[in-house]
């Protein structure tokens, strides 16, 4: 029998990991592609089926309200699950102080949502808001209960556990909204799907990590992770003060109505996005973690990762927005076509966003915590900026604000102060962006060139024939550009290897 300290110290040991660290990082990759690829579906599903339920008032009701949660619930989890996966060592003590904090943090957040609620009601002259921010305030108790369960799992790699808690409680939460909204709940079927969501992942995430807190300790050198849990704390929450303030400007501005059609357009870019940024954080964070102390490899690991993610992410980008009318048409309805535009005004966000992403874990993976309050600070203030700009123009200008601030401000200065320290420089960070663009133009023409030539055929039809005919244009560019070549093949020859190391062991 395993004594408790020796089972108690599995949790925290990382030296194991470090041996077969490129394996492990291949296959938690397969296996969270494979699980956002089943969140992918699982979210375009209920979209489907909830927007032909639903009407983008009640869309629009909920998302005033996620609004102003998103903010707030930053400070249930106050950086302090991204302290406990980046340091090298740790203890059961330090740990179980930090989920102490983490539910407190969350109980505060709890009681601070309830006493806003009245105020949020009236900024947006809705009494029927007050409610709803009620019933959601439930979900911060629950969802900061798991921070550091979470982040153990993480810690030790466990993808596949992850992955499941993840799809299990997604597909819980769903099947609850739209069993709610079979039968006549409204806009109160989308407040169920996300209480739903928290307390099927906070059974799943206690069960499966095995980890329990004991009582809290003093002098167990908990000040080091604190502080940097501080600083990723102010930095996320000034990028989401500035990321939310369109959902919040919208809203105020134009009424409920509009933001349901902006929401939507937003969400049903960002899902995807979000099924590809989310694993490559997940496991960029502590892989690279656990590479600090040898550069070499820190940078190659890093260039790779950035250059995969950048073979999918422009391809990507281009299709959705070639396809942004029949996409909307197949996913949402006829009765969302107001959507197309500020989707299609979203796509151009997406060449940039998505290799923003890489650049933050550099902050992140180095400690560097002081430097990302800094560098997000200075987003957010250009972000916040071109939002208020685009005001002018409605929603849309909104849209199309944020994506030119993104690529011709944005990116430059995020670029520029990730690459002033570390292994990984800002010229690293350009060759990788301009090497890869040359894809997003290729998938656009051939993507572009298939719609053309389909005339009035069915939306689902050019989907289904377009984004093929992309892909193809996108695979000749990769052929034929020597950097993407090298990074698909590359790309191609690790999973390969991996997985056929995984098998022969099986065997």
């Amino acid at each position: 029998m395993v004594p408790a300290a020796a089972a108690d110290a599995d949790h925290f040991r990382t030296d194991h990991l470090v041996q077969r660290l490129g394996d492990r990082a291949v296959s938690g990759g397969l296996v969270t592609a494979v699980a956002q690829a089943t969140k992918l579906l699982l979210h375009l599903a209920s979209a489907a089926v909830l927007a032909r339920l639903l009407s983008p008032e009640e869309f629009g009701l909920v998302g005033m309200v996620l609004g102003v949660t998103a903010l707030l619930g930053l400070f249930r989890e106050a950086g302090l699950s991204t302290a406990t996966i980046q340091r090298e060592t740790i203890t059961q003590a330090q740990v179980s102080n930090l989920f102490w904090i983490n539910i407190a943090l969350s109980g505060l957040t709890g009681l601070v949502t309830i006493a806003l609620a009245p105020a949020v009601a009236w900024f947006y002259r809705d009494a029927r808001l007050t409610a709803i921010m009620l019933a959601l305030s439930v979900t911060f108790l629950l969802t900061g209960s798991t921070v550091q369960h979470q982040a153990l799992l993480i810690r030790q790699m466990r993808f596949t556990a992850i992955a499941i808690i993840e799809v299990a409680s997604l597909l819980a939460g769903i099947v609850t909204g739209c069993c709610l909204a079979l039968f006549g709940w409204a806009y109160w079927s989308l407040v169920g799907q996300q209480v739903c969501m928290a307390g099927t992942a906070f059974v799943l995430t206690w069960w499966t990590s095995g980890w329990r807190p004991t009582r809290p300790e003093r002098g167990s050198g908990l000040a080091p992770l604190v502080r940097f849990g501080a600083h990723l704390t102010v930095s996320d929450l000034v990028a989401r003060v500035a990321v939310a303030s369109d959902t919040i400007l919208v809203g105020r501005v134009f009424g409920a109505e509009s933001l349901g059609l902006y929401s939507r357009a937003s969400a049903l870019l960002a899902r995807p996005l979000e099924q590809l940024l989310a694993p490559l954080s997940a496991i960029l964070i502590p892989v690279l973690s656990r590479l600090q102390s040898d550069q070499e490899r820190y940078r190659r690991t890093f260039v790779r990762a950035y250059d995969t993610l950048a073979l999918v992410a422009f391809p990507f980008a281009a299709i959705c927005l070639v396809l942004a009318e029949p996409l909307v048409l197949v996913v949402l309805g006829p009765k969302w076509k107001g959507v197309v535009p500020l989707f299609a005004g979203f796509t151009l966000v997406a060449l940039s966003l998505p290799l923003s992403i890489p650049a933050s874990c550099l902050f992140m993976s180095q400690g560097r915590g002081r430097d990302l309050l800094h560098t997000y600070t200075l987003l957010s203030l250009v972000t916040i900026a071109a939002f208020v700009v685009g005001l002018a123009w409605g929603p849309l200008g909104v849209v199309l604000a944020l994506a030119v601030s993104s690529l011709m401000i944005r990116l430059p200065i995020l670029y520029y102060l990730a690459g002033r320290h570390g292994p990984v420089r800002t010229a690293d960070l350009w060759k990788g962006f301009v090497a890869h663009l040359p894809c997003w133009g290729a998938v656009y023409a051939a993507t572009a060139l298939a719609h053309g030539m389909l005339g009035a055929a069915p939306p689902l039809v050019q989907v289904l024939v377009s984004a093929p005919a992309g892909l193809a244009g996108g695979a000749v560019a990769v052929l034929v550009f020597e950097r993407p070549r090298a990074s698909a093949f590359y790309a191609w020859q690790t999973v390969r290897h991996s997985l056929a190391r995984q098998w022969s062991g099986a065997a």
